[in-house]
């Protein structure tokens, strides 16, 4: 399974290319509140976030990814010896996240003009996370924008970090570990980190998804 031997796995057409372009065309509208990457210093760019309700398909989308992938993130812990189990619903999860105070949704749009970029970082400060996550490409490399890789990066310990690029389309989606994963080495199983970025945009304009199952402080 390539979720549990890379960390990611890459799902072609999921968004699928209508519904990837209305949603990079309503990206202000969709929005409940707008940051910039500058201002918490992980890059050049506009993060969109949605409230606490996110637009159809997105909300369906993230409760129906989220009963698949609860078995995953329960087996991952299992693994790695880690007590907490997560519950079947996520609306159940969500209640675990308002009562360690985590309200604000962490699931947003972004926007990367040329020379606009992310830099490495992972979604994981927080009591109640959940080890995955969504990212998806709503414009199309090469017509719309060039460079702005999707890049995600592994630190094993006592080896060098290992770089992967994922290579999207328009409308693909992936699913990724949100900071860390179980790895089998030769002495059984251990923790490896993750973080994720998005290189340079060398010209045009990249617009992502990203959605979280988890909410923050």
């Amino acid at each position: 399974m390539q979720l549990d031997a890379e960390g990611h796995a890459v799902l072609p057409g999921l968004l699928g290319a209508d519904v990837a372009r209305r949603l990079a065309g309503q990206t202000t509208a969709l929005a409940a509140s707008r940051t910039t990457l500058e201002s918490m210093d992980l890059g050049r760019g506009e993060l969109f976030y949605f409230g606490a309700g996110m637009p159809a398909p997105l909300e369906q989308w993230r409760v129906a990814l989220y009963r698949r992938l609860v078995v995953v993130a329960n087996h991952w812990n299992e693994t790695l010896g880690v007590g907490q189990r997560y519950p079947a619903e996520i609306e159940d999860f969500l209640l675990r996240n308002r009562k360690a105070g985590q309200m604000s949704s962490q699931s947003y749009l972004s926007r990367l003009g040329v020379d606009g970029h992310m830099a490495l970082h992972q979604r994981n400060d927080d009591e109640e996370v959940f080890p995955l996550q969504i990212v998806a490409l709503l414009s199309e490399p090469g017509a719309d924008f060039e460079g702005g890789e999707f890049v995600m990066v592994e630190q094993r310990p006592r080896m060098q970090s290992r770089p992967s690029v994922l290579p999207f389309k328009l409308g693909d989606a992936a699913i990724i570990a949100t900071a860390e994963r179980p790895f089998k080495g030769t002495k059984g199983y251990y923790r490896v980190n993750l973080k994720h970025a998005i290189s340079r945009v060398r010209k045009g304009e990249r617009i992502g998804l990203e959605l979280s199952f988890h909410d923050a402080l």
